[in-house]
């Protein structure tokens, strides 16, 4: 009989943890597992809802309204009775609507994966809530890195126990896009996320600033869409840099992109394991990055990359003319990078730790 495992996430926006579910419901071992997922959100044409479609992944939809919205927990319970799980796998701020249907419906086994640093993954409600099901409930924490399990103890105490599995990404993908640019061309740095004050955009554009007066043919593509986006648009116009930086909004294409750039670039002030990190790992390609959160853990220092501190616009330029002026260490890096990658970090690799816990915690669950 098959292992019955059940995801909840808010939505299928273009967030990576949203990327990393649709990718293990697609790598899942089908013969041995009956995966499906819900999202509280309704479509709404996303890049990740029409490849969920395209795919015939198993995905119920509800119809969450903005804010609190206590009728999930009811339809929640229905899904329970309907899809009878053996395991309930939650993801960012869902928790405070599942501990209820989980108890009521008996689920064995709940896991949750914590996709941040501890103390910016949700609010102080879910931070509640997160202590509830961590402390009393029963549900197993998963830490996407060591240091995402540092903090997820130094907030909720010391005694938790939380396996740490590595985000994965589907490393073929990415790596059928890393041909080699001629050297005559610009130097393209490459950053995907959304405009917000995690991913620090203006950072990047201060140290762009400085990096291009040095080499002129440098050029930025930011990928994304979010709320500073406005913000950063009018600071990128204020430095007179409208012909080096160009904003690309969200991509379908991004593996494409990252085979046509020199350098992947991020400057968050805080992340837990980036997906666009190990893509461009992936494809071949050396990354620049703050070190924060799991980050140092996904890129070697020197070897795979460069790493800088956060807030430092002076190394993060540094770093960046570094690579732009050395196109040998680029192609080094982004060879080690790419091997890394795909010994570490493929999804296989992901869906199989996450399939052994699954078995192991309803082995231990069903003997008590």
């Amino acid at each position: 009989m098959k292992v019955r495992v059940l995801h909840i996430i808010p939505n299928f926006g273009p967030g990576g943890a949203e990327r990393l579910l649709v990718n293990l419901l697609e790598e899942f071992d089908h013969e041995r597992f009956d995966v499906a997922a819900v999202s509280l959100y309704p479509e709404t044409g996303t890049i990740l809802e029409r490849e969920i479609r395209e795919k015939g992944l198993k995905v119920y939809y509800l119809n969450k309204h903005k804010g609190p919205d206590l009728r999930m927990i009811g339809e929640l319970r229905r899904i329970f009775r309907d899809f009878r799980p053996d395991v309930v796998h939650t993801h960012l701020s869902v928790l405070r609507y599942t501990l209820l249907p989980a108890f009521f419906c008996r689920i064995l086994v709940k896991v949750h994966t914590v996709h941040n640093v501890a103390q910016k993954e949700v609010d102080w409600v879910g931070k509640f809530v997160h202590w509830l099901a961590f402390r009393l409930a029963g549900a197993v924490p998963v830490s996407i890195s060591r240091e995402v399990a540092i903090t997820l103890r130094n907030l909720y105490g010391q005694k938790i126990k939380t396996p740490v599995i590595y985000n994965g990404i589907p490393t073929k993908r990415f790596s059928a896009y890393s041909n080699r640019k001629n050297e005559n061309e610009d130097i393209v740095l490459l950053h995907v996320g959304r405009f917000s004050h995690q991913k620090n955009h203006k950072l990047l554009i201060e140290a762009f600033e400085l990096a291009v007066k040095e080499c002129p043919k440098m050029r930025l593509w930011l990928v994304g869409d979010g709320e500073l986006r406005p913000a950063i648009e009018t600071l990128v116009a204020e430095k007179g840099l409208q012909s080096h930086v160009s904003f690309m909004g969200i991509r379908a294409d991004v593996a494409e992109l990252l085979g046509q750039c020199d350098i992947f670039a991020l400057s968050s002030e805080w992340e837990g394991v980036p997906l666009t990190i190990l893509e461009a790992m992936a494809a071949g390609r050396p990354v620049v990055a703050t070190a924060v959160g799991g980050v140092p853990e996904l890129v070697e220092d020197g070897t795979t990359g460069i790493l800088v501190p956060p807030g430092d616009r002076v190394a993060l330029a540094e770093a960046l003319l570094r690579l732009a002026n050395d196109p040998k260490l680029r192609q080094l890096m982004g060879e080690e990078g790419q091997k890394r990658a795909r010994e570490r970090f493929d999804i296989t690799l992901t869906a199989r730790e996450y399939e052994t816990l699954y078995l192991r915690l309803l082995q231990d669950r069903k003997k008590v």
